[in-house]
């Protein structure tokens, strides 16, 4: 389909998606999507107010479990405006800016989880292979610094694609395929050469996504090797129960992600609503997903929720 080219001073605009060939129940849509919203804002934010209150929760675990739930708010208020427009009020066209934005903050976020979910691998790794050393290396100021770590690895690979996308030629009906921008369909659209934004798209994927799953594979099989030589059954399911809940997260992240690449390499000519629901689903269910299970498999968390819903102390 043809198109205006853009140059670089005059700025394309691009049309939104909602589900294709589903036009009719894009409100439906919505009150679906809305819910999982409000799970998952809810959600975390029960998580922050728990950890701050609680004395028992000022443990490094739990404050990268806070660190977790502020990303998960972050990828659920990035995709929430344009949504809210695409499958409310029928608005359909954002502006090149707030198109990158939107992709930065999108993409920050997802790097962000990665690595967030790679430190607490990290914790459970002392926790269970050197558990006599787990206050002394994982000090309050060390967990800062992780975590600042984290934030700035995102930043630093996330920060340079808006301006490899500015750089190009926009020529094409600039159609988008979902309801938010996302760089690998961002990268479709332009008429010039994307070669840089090809191999810096890998590059940034390979050095975060790949090489953190690899490490916490690693962990996991230290973890593994060292629960295996724990005598007692009991205490074996014991000490890896602690596991379970990161475990999950790191699943209902990867996982789908995995999906939604799988989709976008050898799927490309499949039906358009598959790319929209896997794309849906890596955004959508980690955010919801992780507050509550870590709400059923922690008991500190599980007691101050019930507190709070019996609006009784004990």
């Amino acid at each position: 389909m043809g198109g205006i080219l853009y140059n670089s001073s005059e700025l394309p605009t691009f049309t939104l998606t909602g589900l294709p060939g589903l036009e009719n129940s894009q409100h439906w849509m919505f009150l679906l999507l809305g819910t999982l919203y409000i799970v998952s804002i809810v959600g975390n934010a029960l998580i922050l107010f728990i950890v701050k209150e609680e004395q028992s929760l000022h443990q490094p675990m739990y404050y990268f479990l806070s660190l977790l739930s502020v990303n998960d708010l972050g990828v659920s208020f990035s995709t929430l405006p344009t949504v809210l427009a695409t499958f409310c009020f029928h608005l359909r066209k954002i502006s090149f800016d707030s198109c990158m934005a939107q992709m930065f903050f999108i993409h920050f976020f997802s790097f962000m989880e990665s690595g967030v979910l790679l430190v607490m691998s990290f914790d459970r790794y002392v926790a269970i292979c050197n558990p006599l050393r787990y206050t002394t290396m994982l000090t309050d100021s060390r967990v800062v610094c992780m975590g600042l770590w984290v934030i700035t690895r995102s930043f630093c690979m996330v920060f340079p694609l808006p301006f490899l996308l500015k750089r190009l030629s926009f020529c094409k009906a600039n159609i988008l395929s979902h309801a938010y921008c996302l760089h690998p369909d961002l990268i479709h659209l332009p008429c010039g050469d994307i070669t840089v934004n090809n191999i810096f798209g890998l590059f940034i994927v390979v050095s975060t996504f790949g090489l953190d799953s690899a490490l916490i594979l690693f962990s996991y099989v230290l973890i593994l090797h060292s629960v295996l030589a724990i005598a007692s059954r009991e205490e074996r399911l014991k000490t890896f129960n602690t596991c379970v809940s990161h475990l999950c997260a790191v699943l209902i992240f990867y996982v789908p992600m995995v999906g939604v690449s799988m989709t976008a390499r050898y799927g490309r000519h499949g039906p358009l609503l598959v790319h929209t629901v896997m794309s849906l689903i890596y955004l959508f269910v980690p955010p919801m997903l992780n507050p509550v299970i870590y709400s059923i498999k922690t008991k500190e968390i599980r007691r101050r929720l019930v507190r709070m819903l019996v609006g009784t102390k004990f």
